[in-house]
């Protein structure tokens, strides 16, 4: 899929990436989420932080005129981090991929980290197409899951 666009976050676009944070699948998937993914008012309250920190790189996704999800490259463990979110029904298009490599072009800080449920096969096959290596290990409470959940440190270099 060639005809990513990747553009600043907006206020329109957070209904929508309330709607994906929605589905429980996803959440699952991502395992380190919102401990209240259906509550509106935590959502924007996070989202508010995300929206007025300079430091933090926020692109929506859109694909033939249609927010499909975020991508952000922030400071995580005193380390730049990236993270993306895709709303379920685009899953298996090759959209991540694609924009993931988009951002890589704008975003050129090296090393570059990322982070992956070990059971994520689609973030982590994502990652690895774009670069990215397994560098270690780590776990943390998921929100999701109400457990500890073993993930991937990934690297860029």
């Amino acid at each position: 899929m060639s005809n990513i666009i990747l553009r600043n976050v907006i206020g329109d676009d957070l209904p929508i990436f309330f709607k994906h944070q929605q589905n429980s699948e996803a959440n699952n998937m991502a395992a380190f989420t919102s401990k209240e993914p259906n509550d509106w008012d935590s959502f924007t309250t996070h989202w508010y932080k995300i929206l007025t920190d300079k430091d933090i790189i926020k692109q929506t996704i859109i694909v033939e005129n249609n927010v499909v999800g975020h991508i952000s490259r922030f400071e995580q463990f005193g380390e730049p981090e990236v993270s993306f979110w895709i709303g379920k029904e685009y899953w298996g298009k090759g959209i991540a991929t694609n924009a993931l490599r988009e951002f890589l072009n704008y975003v050129t800080i090296r090393p570059l980290y990322a982070r992956a449920a070990k059971d994520n096969a689609g973030s982590l096959k994502v990652l690895e197409k774009c670069g990215f290596t397994i560098s270690g290990e780590d776990s943390g409470f998921s929100n999701a899951r109400g457990e500890d959940v073993e993930e991937f440190i990934l690297t860029l270099n």
